[in-house]
């Protein structure tokens, strides 16, 4: 059992110094224990999260800076900063920067399970081909949907 250790993880920084690139955005891990698994996201004007679904996981993302659109089960989302973002586990959603500037988002799931390492191959990928991202995401319970019409 990964445990947590008590402390402060800097602004700047990831654990360890890690910094992800994934579909274009920057994810820096900020805590990763067996419950919880939390990172800061910078996601460029253009980019997006396809839509997917966490069968295990509740996920939640509390805004900083920016505008990000939502696709929430049936529904469509705007989120500004202040605004905090909750994916019960098992709704399919999908994360959308159709704006014309950075947003900046710490981004949480619990309880953890292998998202941690699936962000770890996502990143080792020399090439993130979008069927090949499918295919790894699959390996490790998130399973990705078609995007809405529109998106990206």
């Amino acid at each position: 059992m990964k445990s947590e250790i008590t402390g402060i993880t800097r602004a700047n920084e990831g654990i360890q110094g890690i910094s992800w690139n994934i579909l274009g955005q920057t994810y820096v891990p900020k805590s990763n224990t067996e419950n919880s698994f939390s990172w800061h996201a910078t996601l460029p004007p253009g980019t997006f999260v396809p839509p997917h679904i966490h069968p295990d996981q509740d996920e939640y993302l509390y805004m900083l800076e920016g505008k990000l659109d939502f696709m929430l089960g049936n529904s469509e989302a705007q989120a500004a900063p202040g605004d905090l973002i909750r994916l019960g586990m098992g709704v399919p959603h999908g994360i959308f920067n159709k704006s014309d500037q950075t947003a900046k988002v710490l981004f949480w799931v619990s309880p953890t399970k292998k998202l941690f390492d699936l962000f770890w191959g996502l990143h080792n990928m020399k090439e993130q081909k979008p069927e090949d991202v499918v295919a790894m995401a699959a390996e490790f319970n998130i399973h990705f949907l078609p995007p809405p019409p529109g998106a990206g």
